[in-house]
């Protein structure tokens, strides 16, 4: 039996969850949703559920109530029961027909008794109770109006594994490092106390409580995958919000009992984001899942997994215009095993094997159907990829037995012959230019170069960069040249720069939603040039920010060797523990898993590596969590 891992931790509460599910209409937020998605997917529930009709339902305040002939409903939760959740939960059962409602929340009880502001020695009094479920489960009977049956439980379904060594936390894709002007905002809210100095100055009791809640609703989570592990972990952090973090799982206090049984030893190395944003937004990466998911439009409610279109497998001939009719394919795909050992070699190989990796197994797929096959070796290009495909699209048994391959098939072509695959090796090429000119130039002469790239809307061509786009260079140039000295030259071009961008931000036909957000206007025909320049001007206080990240390391200041190529941050050593679980908090990008997968495996052959992180990152993902995300005040719905 192999060690447990992220599949089996999240597989075992998805079990939790299926026993309780059988003749139920099942609500999902969209973090469980993602979980279930990834770990053992839909058919799975559908199938526990076992009944005809499709009984899931997402969970909003609009949700479809439970019928006459609904008595039983299975609430599936990834956050605190509190605030705007249990509004929801109220409307929906008011005006549903239930006699049985079982609620799952992935947040622990004792995290909800933090939540509800009981001290920490009053919570240790009441090891083996749950008042803050039971007084729900006393609610929802008084909700559904009458003495039926309620049941409240924890089961910690945080992860979203992509991977045996790969898993995303979709409730926290937003949680993001802090950055030195989150420091002003700390000071600012707190006059009556001592003043931060600095990001290194941050702790616990200079958070925000939302921010402090999101954390140890996190801390929750890993602390449940600790346990199931069998481990006792060792707590390091490389960053200022992830000391935090490392910190709050060390103390966390129903881990204590857990630790002093546990056989197993592990390090748990939480690093922030903001430290290395050369490689969440830089393109050197060569891997066809990140492309994949930086192409390809986003599927909704998810924020780690992108919509195929499969209208090629139809018999729809306008393949673009009735890409809405047919439901899409993902890349997520927990029931197939050919399809999901095909998605491991994606993460797991350079650009050029894993296109040749989707070509062998489409092309045994065939074999095995006995499909009228044209074997071609050479370059794998889309139009062969595409007719390999089109074999299945007559063959329903085929296409059946190897739907999950097919579409990952698919999201390969759709990804290669993407205008933003061309777009990718242009960003690569002026990525290398750029770190050229920073190893023998000054800052203002890079901003120079980037000057003229800066166009409007009706200048621009294919190959131009969009506004969005911009800002993935910025923040590419700022993260990589690290700490700088801020003279005459420098002042000028940063000035030009931001003129130019607001110009830009004003002449937009349409400002997409990261710039609506960025710009406070929903429209460009209210975005006037001096708002427009306020708002550029708080991007180059972020991208300055940034800059900085690194100043309060004593090793590790530099991401880039003038005259090498661009290398990621350095790792402690923390210590010889057989696992090593490493989060990164802000994302992670997938050639950067595989990474620390190889090189681990390379310098201490035998150790079990997990990496963890909030989301799957493309480039685009940044400029969002950087420029248009509270990061001091995260949305719990209380």
């Amino acid at each position: 039996m192999s060690a447990p891992g992220v599949l089996s931790f999240t597989q075992q509460g998805w079990e939790q969850v299926l026993a309780k599910a059988k003749r139920s209409v099942v609500y999902l937020d969209a973090a469980c949703a993602e979980s279930l998605h990834w770990g053992c997917g839909s058919p799975r529930l559908l199938r526990a559920v076992g009944v005809p009709a499709c009984h899931l339902r997402e969970f909003e305040p609009d949700a479809l109530g439970g019928g006459a002939e609904q008595p039983k409903a299975v609430f599936v939760l990834s956050g605190l029961l509190k605030g705007r959740t249990v509004e929801t939960l109220r409307d929906i059962i008011r005006r549903s027909h239930f006699q049985y409602c079982v609620v799952v929340t992935a947040v622990s009880h004792a995290v909800h008794l933090t939540a509800n502001h009981v001290p920490a020695a009053a919570a240790a009094e009441l090891e083996g109770q749950q008042p803050v479920f039971e007084q729900l489960e006393e609610k929802l009977c008084e909700w559904m109006g009458s003495m039926y049956t309620a049941e409240v439980l924890h089961v910690p379904l945080l992860l979203a594994p992509a991977a045996p060594h790969l898993a995303l936390t979709p409730a926290f894709a937003s949680l993001f490092p802090l950055l030195p002007q989150d420091v002003h905002l700390l000071n600012s809210a707190r006059p009556d106390k001592r003043r931060l100095g600095s990001l290194g100055e941050v702790d616990a009791a200079a958070l925000t409580p939302e921010l402090l809640l999101q954390i140890r609703c996190l801390v929750s989570g890993l602390s449940s995958l600790c346990e199931h592990l069998g481990v006792r972990e060792e707590c390091f952090a490389v960053g200022s919000l992830s000391r935090v973090i490392a910190a709050d799982l060390a103390n966390y206090a129903p881990a204590k009992n857990r630790r002093k049984t546990a056989a197993g030893r592990a390090s748990v190395v939480f690093v922030d984001r903001t430290l290395d944003l050369t490689g969440a937004v830089g393109h050197h990466g060569d891997n066809l899942v990140e492309k994949i998911i930086s192409a390809l439009p986003q599927l909704p409610g998810h924020t780690n997994d992108v919509m195929v279109n499969m209208a090629e497998l139809t018999a729809l001939h306008d393949v673009e215009e009735n890409c809405n009719v047919v439901a899409p394919g993902c890349l997520a795909q927990a029931n197939d095993t050919s399809a999901k050992a095909l998605w491991e070699a994606l993460l797991n190989t350079k650009h050029k094997e894993a296109v040749m990796e989707v070509r062998r197994h489409l092309v045994e797929a065939a074999s095995r159907e006995h499909l009228p096959i044209k074997m071609s070796m050479g370059r794998v290009t889309p139009g062969q990829l595409t007719s390999y495909i089109q074999l299945f699209r007559n063959n329903l048994k085929a296409l059946m037995n190897h739907c999950g391959l097919l579409q990952l098939g698919l999201a390969t072509v759709q990804t290669l012959k993407h205008p933003q695959s061309a777009k990718w090796d242009n960003f690569l090429a002026f990525e290398r230019l750029l770190l050229q000119s920073i190893g023998e130039s000054a800052m203002a002469v890079v901003l120079n170069q980037l000057l003229p790239m800066i166009k409007p809307s009706n200048q621009r061509t294919n190959d131009d960069y969009s506004p969005e786009e911009l800002l993935i260079l910025l923040i590419y140039v700022y993260s990589v040249t690290g700490e700088f000295t801020v003279d005459k030259d420098l002042g000028e071009a940063e000035e030009k720069v931001k003129k130019a961008l607001a110009q830009v931000f004003c002449e937009e036909s349409e400002l997409s939603p990261l710039l609506q957000k960025i710009t406070g206007c929903d429209s460009s025909i209210n975005l006037t040039f001096h708002k427009s320049k306020i708002a550029t001007d708080e991007l180059f206080t972020s991208l300055r920010d940034i800059a900085g990240a690194r100043n309060l390391m004593k090793q590790f200041k530099s991401v880039y060797v003038p005259g090498n190529h661009t290398h990621q941050v350095s790792r402690p050593h923390p210590s010889d523990h057989p696992v090593l679980i490493l989060f990164v908090v802000g994302g992670v990008t997938a050639s950067e898993a595989k990474m620390v997968k190889d090189l681990v495996a390379s310098l201490k052959p035998g150790t079990q590596v997990i990496v963890l992180s909030t989301r799957l990152l493309k480039p685009l993902n940044i400029p969002e969590l950087l420029f248009a995300t509270d990061r001091l005040h995260p949305d719990l719905g209380i």
